[in-house]
């Protein structure tokens, strides 16, 4: 556990951060291994079938996934307030919840996705293969749920480096089994899914069996879990709005790709594997936002607003520094890393093209999402998701739809910049407002007060 109220900013984030970062890393690498490997041995229908599962796996998890976002603010308060039976009871409500969810999900993945493909107008060739794949995945969600529900429980007090170990295991397994499954067994698009679904099993177990022998504050109660109404509540009020902030992305990410199945095979393929090194790209500010929102929500917790301003300053030249050099890496050398999925000469030169497109504007996603984590953390979450909902809804997904009707996939590429700059200018003016300052737990129990020090955020 990690005290977040005391020390040098830049330092607690950065040493929060990196086994983050590491774990993330193991996490997109096995999914990037199994694009791949599918892509390699098995051909670009298989690769533009495992692409185009992506959205519908984002957007059917989304919602619960956001929960476990709110239970982690929420225990980040409270154990910054030092009030560590919340702690404890929040974590057993968040373990319930997402137990229940995940029954729920996996019924309606199994039988409903080859129509939830169909409506996403991907061409039928493709279908049967992207369903296979959907099934087998959403057959393993209480794996999912579970291990995302215990990382977000350690995340809120300060642990990010036991996750790390878990994954670290998990993706060894996963690539393993890639091996073993589609090259091997010749199993193709369904053994990539057996061996995802497998080493998140593997990791959950780990998880579980570990914080029950070495955490006595967290220790989840499988035979007699109890549900608090009221800490339910909190987290809904947390939980909520990132989940719907998390499933406007996906349900943006599925009208794009909508967008892109009307170009064909070549442009999905394409779009997939740019997708797949994308989530690379992302890393670096996905986690400096994560460790920024547990950061903010202890100091929120314990009212100490400047300290939260100085780790956000940190925290974007800390993100902007690694995102460049990445940027600047891809758009030299991304032809040469999209070979690692294709050496169709189609797929390669449309990739290439979105790429460059990303990158070289990729300064206005890292702005934007640094901004959002800690203006979570504080509790704004109502604001991020209507931020996120404009910048997806009212910018991207039209742009996108007029553009390509004029560039071609050309114009869904610059599409994407365009939601990130307007998301950028609606999250930097809410935080110079200072209006997040009384959206934390604190003020639902009416002790919320800004030392006199601390004013002037």
């Amino acid at each position: 556990m990690k005290d977040f109220t005391q020390g040098r900013e830049w330092r607690q984030i950065l040493d929060f951060a990196l086994p983050m970062l590491l774990g993330n890393l193991f996490m997109q690498l096995y999914q990037f291994v199994d694009t791949a490997i599918v892509g390699r041995f098995v051909g670009k229908e298989a690769l533009a079938a495992v692409g185009a599962s992506t959205p519908v796996i984002f957007t059917t998890i989304a919602l619960v996934v956001g929960m476990g976002v709110g239970a982690s603010i929420v225990i980040s308060q409270y154990f910054g307030m030092k009030q560590y039976l919340k702690v404890q009871a929040t974590s057993d409500t968040l373990m319930i919840f997402l137990a229940g969810a995940a029954v729920v999900i996996t019924l309606l993945g199994v039988f409903f996705s080859g129509e939830i493909l169909r409506l996403m107008k991907l061409p039928e060739e493709i279908v049967p293969l992207a369903a296979d794949y959907l099934e087998i995945y959403f057959g393993g969600s209480l794996f999912l749920f579970g291990f995302n529900s215990v990382s977000a429980v350690l995340r809120g007090v300060g642990d990010a480096k036991t996750p790390l170990y878990f994954l670290v295991i998990s993706s060894v397994l996963n690539v393993g089994l890639d091996f073993l499954f589609i090259v091997g067994l010749d199993w193709g698009v369904p053994g990539a899914a057996w061996a995802t679904v497998i080493a998140q099993g593997v990791a959950f177990v780990l998880a579980v069996l570990y914080v029950n022998k070495k955490h006595t504050l967290l220790k989840f109660n499988v035979i007699n879990p109890k549900f608090d109404g009221g800490l339910f509540r909190q987290c809904l009020r947390m939980g909520l709005p990132s989940g719907f902030q998390q499933t406007f992305v996906a349900v943006g990410m599925m009208a794009l790709m909508g967008v892109v199945n009307g170009f064909g095979t070549d442009v999905i393929a394409a779009y997939s594997a740019v997708n797949r090194i994308d989530t690379f790209v992302a890393l670096p500010v996905m986690t400096f936002a994560a460790a920024l929102t547990s950061f903010t929500g202890q100091n929120a917790g314990a009212g100490k607003w400047m300290r939260i301003r100085r780790g956000l300053r940190d925290t974007l030249w800390m993100s902007s520094g690694c995102v460049v050099v990445i940027n600047v890496a891809l758009i030299l050398f991304g032809r040469a890393v999209l070979r690692i999925f294709t050496d169709d000469p189609a797929v390669l030169d449309v990739g290439y093209e979105c790429l460059v497109v990303m990158n070289s504007t990729y300064v206005l996603f890292n702005l934007m999402f640094i901004i959002n984590g800690m203006l979570r953390g504080a509790g704004a979450t109502v604001f991020t998701m209507c931020i996120t909902f404009v910048s997806l809804w009212l910018f991207r997904v039209p742009a996108a739809v007029f553009l390509s009707r004029i560039f071609g996939e050309t114009g869904i590429w610059w599409a994407i910049p365009l939601g990130w700059g307007a998301g950028l200018a609606g999250s930097a003016i809410y935080f110079y407002s200072g209006r997040w300052k009384n959206k934390g737990v604190n003020r639902l129990q009416g002790s919320a007060e800004v030392p006199p020090a601390e004013e002037g955020l």
